[in-house]
């Protein structure tokens, strides 16, 4: 009868323990953001106020990438799954450690293009069949269904994928004087152009994830309307290239804060960085690499703004916080301790 006693008592403990360690870190009430380091490719990580865990892009093929985004959401998210995968567009450097991450963390729900005419790039086999609980193709406007935490909102939508867009909010007005100043580039007939559009909407604030959506089709999303609105922090689309990162975008958008997740020798294209240095409402620009192309055709931002500034440092990752209300959001570096606080544009 002891024996009993203690093991029941044991496995009231292990079940507390559990229920702990799925809990901590979500109950303050925040939005946080993640940018995982892989080395060039893309990864975004976002656990919300409800518990819930999403990805955006999962990096490289292998056991690195899958590694590093693990540990960010069971060691400062305090998870043990990903809710919800978004998966922008079927390069490498995007989809190649999904399925590496189904076998370290249980998968939920998938969403992406799904297979459709006329597609440029396909994944592969083990793509399409690595084990997940449901796969959802995405299409302009879908909504993604999240947990709402009390007394927070949390909107996860889709302004465009598959070179189609939503329409403009009735109300909007013509977005001329900027779309003046467009000029077209070479068309890009890869996946890029095919990118899922992100948008992340917690009480004020909003976050914007393009993939790896090319220049021509950038317009679309501000031009003749701007269908995206003001935004508070902008993922450089693309890692920092000119084929996207059209400017009218960030014109248009009018980010607060920009993040590139660039790699060592990949991305803070010369034209791209001016672009964001000359947008006046963006008032610090982070990277997840000091570049160091060989060419030495390359800027960089300060390296308290990098998460990995010497050629040695890897792995390091971006964070941003954002208020329970929404009215404000801290960026930090752990790695270097770098802190900052900003406050949510009125939109």
């Amino acid at each position: 009868m002891r024996i009993t006693k203690i093991l029941a008592s044991l496995s009231m403990m292990f079940a507390l323990l559990l229920t702990s360690i799925s809990t901590a870190g979500v109950e303050d009430g925040r939005l946080d953001i993640y940018w995982v380091d892989v080395e060039g490719g893309a990864a975004t990580v976002i656990i919300t106020p409800a518990g819930e865990s999403i990805v955006i892009d999962t990096g490289f093929p292998g056991l690195r990438d899958p590694s590093r985004i693990t540990k960010v959401i069971t060691e400062q998210g305090k998870l043990r799954h990903v809710d919800h995968l978004i998966t922008t567009h079927y390069h490498t450097d995007h989809f190649g450690g999904a399925a590496t991450l189904s076998t370290l963390l249980p998968i939920g729900n998938v969403y992406d293009n799904g297979k459709f005419d006329d597609m440029p790039n396909d994944p592969g086999k083990e793509y399409w069949e690595f084990k997940a609980g449901r796969r959802v193709v995405v299409n302009p406007s879908d909504v993604m269904p999240v947990r709402q935490a009390e007394n927070t909102s949390l909107k996860v939508s889709f302004p465009g994928t598959r070179r189609e867009f939503v329409a403009a909010k009735k109300g909007t007005k013509l977005n001329s004087k900027i779309c003046e100043t467009a000029r077209p580039k070479d068309r890009d007939g890869s996946d890029n152009a095919n990118s899922v559009v992100t948008l992340i909407e917690f009480g004020d604030f909003r976050f914007f994830d393009a993939g790896d959506l090319t220049w021509n089709e950038e317009k679309k999303l501000v031009c003749p309307k701007n269908i995206v609105g003001l935004v508070d922090v902008y993922q450089v689309t693309h890692h920092g290239l000119d084929s996207s990162n059209n400017p009218i975008v960030l014109k248009s958008l009018k980010p607060t804060v920009a993040v590139m997740n660039n790699g060592k020798t990949k991305g803070t294209a010369p034209e791209v960085f001016a672009n964001l240095t000359e947008t006046k409402s963006i008032k610090a620009i982070y990277q997840s690499h000091k570049n160091t192309r060989p060419d030495g055709s390359v800027n960089n931002t300060q390296d308290e703004f990098i998460a990995n500034p010497t050629a040695e440092g890897t792995g390091n990752y971006i964070k941003l916080s954002v208020a329970p209300d929404g009215k404000s959001y801290e960026v930090t570096i752990p790695a270097n301790g770098h802190k900052a606080t900003y406050k949510t544009v009125k939109k």
